[in-house]
């Protein structure tokens, strides 16, 4: 056995222009509801990292994602980084579904605390809730957990309303 067995990872999407104009005309829960069903294709960074929506809901956002050795760090856990863009992907979607239409977000802060390193190959699902929403800025907690529920991070973040 060698040590450099190569791997390769091919990632195709779709163009995201015609989904990110149609986000304008849509509330955020419809939007990403049409996304969890199909219907507008998942955003590109969806495919790369493997990750799409278990559960749409105003206020509450599940993302699943199984991540592979491709997402391992150093020493063989999934990377801080993958679990890191798995709370701030379900956090920030729960604040957009509590949005109208023509009204967007960004994440102004993310606050992540590791639990325990997850394996390559186990589910992970992030369930992201609004904690707050104001006219200027939204907060909302998560967590990221196994099917089992094991713990594995647990994140909050601010983000800021664009109307």
């Amino acid at each position: 056995m060698t040590m450099n067995q190569e791997r390769q990872l091919v990632v195709t999407w779709q163009d995201p222009a015609p989904a990110a104009e149609k986000v304008r005309s849509m509330s955020g829960v419809d939007y990403l509801t049409a996304m969890m069903k199909g219907e507008l294709p998942a955003a590109p960074i969806a495919h790369l990292l493997g990750l799409r929506f278990a559960a749409v809901e105003s206020g509450r956002v599940v993302v699943a994602g199984t991540p592979g050795e491709q997402h391992q760090n150093p020493i063989g856990t999934v990377h801080g980084g993958y679990l890191s863009t798995m709370l701030d992907s379900a956090v920030g979607c729960a604040v957009h579904t509590a949005l109208e239409a023509g009204v967007g977000y960004s994440t102004v802060s993310l606050q992540v605390s590791f639990v325990r390193g997850p394996r390559a190959g186990v589910e992970l699902l992030a369930e992201g809730r609004v904690v707050y929403l104001g006219k200027r800025h939204a907060t909302a907690d998560g967590t990221l957990r196994d099917a089992e529920g094991t713990l594995y991070a647990h994140a909050t973040t601010t983000c800021l309303i664009l109307r």
